[in-house]
């Protein structure tokens, strides 16, 4: 491909700025990135958090091994700092179901022969075991598991901040409150997108990074990939309170939530409870496989009920004292999930000059250092070398997934 030829990205979350920045580095020289949103990070983004999870455990090793590179590059000058390798401290408790105590097994199973954790992993078996790696949870704790010392989380939105300014430093033309209508084709080949504004931009290639919006401008993805949501709520703690838990590891139990040391800057002590999502199915025109696609609602500052009685429930196996608090700045988190948690990075099929780079799955923050690198390869090699992350037609992203909690709810079904 021509390195000068004009390269548009559509959205600039993690897959849109990770994808500039590895193709500008490669020596592309035309890349404009339009993102809908007036500010940045944009609101919808699921990297717009205060914090992401860093962790190399999955049940596939396959997703270890880049995990593995994902980690070595959060220590290089632009991401080390936003890194903080605080610990991860997996666990079920006694009444998980059997499925969450399998994918724990499998997860800790991935790294526990490999080197890069020699050392590294604490099994969890009694209370006092987690009392030795987190004396200051006083709650009952019934769980099992391990802490993982290799591993821990990221200042997320300030990483996203970090990635946009290196994509300027490299001359990426990154158009905020741009929003993309619809494609241009002269007949199976994009040259380009109209806007909303009505402006129209021409491309040689047009890479649509919309995370969770993605159907709305690509119809035809069906349910291949879906958009879900997940409740994100935060306690405001005193200096003194976050001074208190200062360092704690990243704690998750699987089957009622995670939490995170408190922020820094702000003393908000983040905390998102387990579950299988929410959808929002709406009626799209021209969705193909499917009548309705899920998008994200306009509104997404709420959690359900029943999200903030599990968040309850987890402060009162951890940090008793704080569950009853306020919970604030509460909203559903949007990303793009596929049936099999597989990305997609892929030339979209029967079209020329047009990409799909999604399917993230809740998993794909910890990638923002390499994944840009995965989409170059594709883009140079001309097709999606890797099975699993080619376009699967027909796929339904609305199943269960292995290490997730529940059943996905669709939020039209909720008395919110």
């Amino acid at each position: 491909m021509d390195k000068s030829g004009p390269i548009l990205i559509l959205g600039a979350g993690t897959f849109g700025l990770s994808t500039g920045y590895h193709l500008a580095k490669a020596g592309y020289s035309n890349i404009t990135i339009l993102e809908k949103s007036h500010t940045f990070p944009p609101p919808l983004s699921a990297g717009n958090d205060l914090n992401k999870i860093i962790r190399a455990e999955y049940e596939d090793p396959f997703y270890t091994d880049l995990a593995l590179q994902a980690m070595a590059a959060w220590k290089s000058p632009l991401f080390s700092p936003y890194y903080h390798e605080s610990g991860y401290l997996l666990t079920t408790s006694d009444a998980a179901p059997e499925k969450s105590k399998h994918s724990l097994a499998k997860s800790l199973l991935s790294i526990s022969e490999h080197p890069a954790f020699k050392d590294k992993i604490i099994p969890i078996e009694t209370r006092e075991d987690i009392r030795k790696v987190a004396p200051v949870f006083t709650g009952p704790m019934h769980w099992r598991g391990y802490l993982n010392k290799f591993a821990g989380y990221s200042h997320a939105a300030d990483a996203l901040s970090a990635t946009y300014s290196a994509c300027c430093a490299l001359g990426i033309n990154i158009v905020l409150g741009e929003e993309a209508k619809s494609l241009i084709y002269n007949d199976t080949t994009c040259t380009g997108v109209n806007t909303v504004s009505g402006t129209s931009y021409a491309s040689s290639l047009t890479i649509l990074t919309l995370g969770a919006s993605l159907g709305t401008l690509l119809p035809q993805v069906g349910r291949q990939i879906t958009a879900k949501a997940w409740a994100v709520a935060h306690i405001q703690l005193t200096p003194t309170e976050a001074a208190k838990l200062k360092g704690i590891p990243v704690t998750y139990a699987r089957d009622l939530g995670f939490f995170f040391e408190p922020d820094h800057r702000t003393n908000l002590l983040k905390i998102c409870p387990s579950g299988a999502g929410y959808t929002n199915y709406t009626h799209i025109a021209g969705a193909e496989s499917e009548p309705q696609v899920s998008v994200p609602p306009d509104d997404n500052d709420f959690i359900p009920e029943r999200d903030e009685i599990m968040i309850r429930k987890l402060l009162q196996e951890t940090l008793p004292e704080l569950a009853d608090r306020p919970l604030i700045n509460r909203k559903i988190c949007w990303c793009a999930d596929t049936s099999d948690s597989e990305y997609v990075i892929d030339f979209v099929p029967g079209k020329k000059g047009v990409m799909v780079v999604g399917g993230d799955s809740g998993h794909a923050f910890k990638m923002l250092p390499v994944i840009g690198a995965w989409v170059k390869e594709t883009v140079e090699a001309g097709r999606q070398e890797k099975d699993r992350w080619r376009w699967k037609n027909g796929s339904d992203a609305s199943g269960e997934v292995s290490w997730r909690v529940g059943e996905t709810t669709d939020l039209n079904s909720l008395h919110l």
